[in-house]
């Protein structure tokens, strides 16, 4: 019998394939991470035949790892970084370029073209958006423009365009033998291309940045009931269904059981992305945050919610790393932060790729303020983590304002959270308590979530909320004069990093 339900968590630094029973308890589970292709300062790749043999070699390991055989599970979801954006060909099946990661700095002028001529506005108001080149479509269109081949295919109807879950979604089901090509609500909400009241591509939009329509992916409910197809004959997991998709923030909401109006959680990824579901209103933001679908569970229908996107957090650390060689492993910066008893007067700034929520100002870089002999590694390592959580109080600050509530918790997963020490200062720093969960992993949770309902292992939201349990709540030590003068003191840094180029 079907009892399990396989999640694909195809994330910017690696890929997961879990499994989960019916109660939300992992039953295997296999990671292993991707390069990252820096060609120009700024610029940042995947290769997507990469992920896809990672992909396929994590599924695997997994399956052997449960003990389970494929015929036991129910269906498979995929979650995924979002507007990461791929074109390949439709009948070899190879990329015409290397996916272009939604970190990438290389379409500010694509994006600045559109602000002088005005069109600001308009794509907010139909996509939810502000134009940035975080999204797919500048991406795709630098694509169209730079790239010969993939433009004349795709005048011939034989490029295909998609973010990685269409891309791992049409392999799946078959690639150039009938692969099925198809996006969800959560992942076209983030291209900058899909009109957020009718959840179909704007022609208008497609028409102004030159994209033709035939190259994007069919919009299918987030939890598909008729399934998007079953993984092609070649592989071990061959007739499973393929039948959930979801963005890796909106998979994190759904995992975390965040199905009510008013619910948010925050992800402490590559990136750090809080979400507030606003059921199904459309909130379009006054504070700087995207409006984006939360999840669809019919053709034509959805859930919205807000965002508050973050674009370094975990990878600032992961710079500490592999850039400065400061620390060998994320893991180490719980004890060295600790050492200290304060970040020695610095803030950093991690604006790699310009700052988003709530400023998106593509021209700001990085910074360190504050230096001064006194400061050593341990310093710069606390400075890092704080960075994550003021930027999650920025985002915090603005969606009370947007929504008119007041979070009085925040739930909270990802990688990152098994920091003990992040996760007390972030109570600290925004002063309301700090909620993990049981399960970690929710972004592959909520996947799996959207598979098993769509194939009947789970039959209501209930059923899922009922397997959510509270593994430990952080609760704010600092005082009001301590959290509102350490905050006054990262705004000001931030003005230090605004309009650096």
């Amino acid at each position: 019998m079907a009892g399990y339900a396989g999640a694909i968590d195809q994330g910017t630094t690696g890929t997961r394939f879990m499994i989960f029973n019916r109660d939300g308890g992992v039953a295997g589970s296999a990671y292993q991470e991707h390069r990252q292709v820096y060609p120009r300062p700024g610029w940042v790749e995947h290769d997507p035949l990469e992920i896809w043999n990672v992909t396929r070699k994590m599924m695997q390991e997994a399956l052997e790892l449960s003990g389970l055989q494929p015929h036991q599970l129910a269906g498979i979801g995929i979650t995924n970084q979002r507007e990461t954006t791929v074109v390949w060909d439709r009948v070899t099946g190879q990329p015409l370029y290397n996916a272009i990661v939604w970190q990438c700095t290389r379409t500010r002028e694509i994006c600045q073209d559109l602000i002088s001529r005005g069109m600001e506005s308009m794509i907010r108001d139909r996509t939810g958006l502000v134009i940035a080149t975080y999204f797919s479509a500048p991406k795709l269109k630098w694509i169209l423009d730079n790239v010969p081949v993939a433009r004349e295919k795709a005048e011939q109807g034989q490029a295909l365009f998609g973010n990685i879950d269409t891309w791992l979604i049409w392999n799946l089901t078959g690639g150039p033998n009938g692969g099925v090509h198809i996006t969800d609500p959560t992942n076209a909400s983030r291209t900058m291309l899909m009109n957020l009241r009718t959840l179909e591509w704007d022609g208008e939009i497609l028409d102004m940045l030159g994209i033709p329509p035939a190259m994007l992916p069919s919009i299918r409910p987030s939890i598909d009931r008729s399934h998007y197809g079953r993984v092609a004959v070649g592989s071990r997991f061959a007739g499973v269904p393929v039948c959930g998709d979801l963005g890796d923030q909106q998979a994190a909401l759904v995992g975390q059981t965040c199905f009510d109006r008013g619910e948010a959680k925050n992800t402490y990824g590559t990136g750090c992305f809080m979400l507030l579901n606003t059921g199904t209103d459309i909130v379009l933001s006054r504070q700087g945050l995207l409006t984006t679908a939360a999840y669809g569970t019919e053709p034509g229908r959805c859930n919205y919610a807000l965002e508050g996107s973050i674009a370094i957090t975990g990878a600032a650390v992961q710079w500490l790393r592999d850039n400065l060689g400061l620390i060998k492993t994320a893991a180490e910066t719980e004890t060295i932060a600790r050492s200290v008893e304060d970040s020695g007067g610095i803030y950093f700034v991690p604006a790699f790729s310009g700052l988003f929520a709530p400023y998106w100002d593509m021209d700001a870089r990085g910074v360190i303020v504050g230096l001064t002999r006194y400061v050593t590694k341990a310093h710069i390592v606390r400075a890092t983590l704080e960075a994550i959580c003021y930027q999650t109080r920025e985002v915090l600050d603005a969606m009370n304002a947007d929504s008119g509530i007041t979070l009085s918790a925040l739930k909270v997963d990802g990688g990152a959270v098994a920091n003990d020490f992040l996760m007390q200062l972030q109570a600290d720093i925004l002063g309301v308590p700090v909620v993990r969960p049981t399960v970690r992993e929710t972004t592959a949770l909520g996947a799996a979530y959207a598979a098993g309902l769509a194939a009947g292992l789970w039959l209501s939201l209930d059923e899922l909320r009922a397997n959510w349990a509270v593994e430990r709540v952080f609760e704010p030590q600092w005082s009001a004069d301590r959290r509102e003068s350490g905050y006054a003191g990262w705004r000001k840094a931030v003005q230090r990093a605004m309009r650096w180029v």
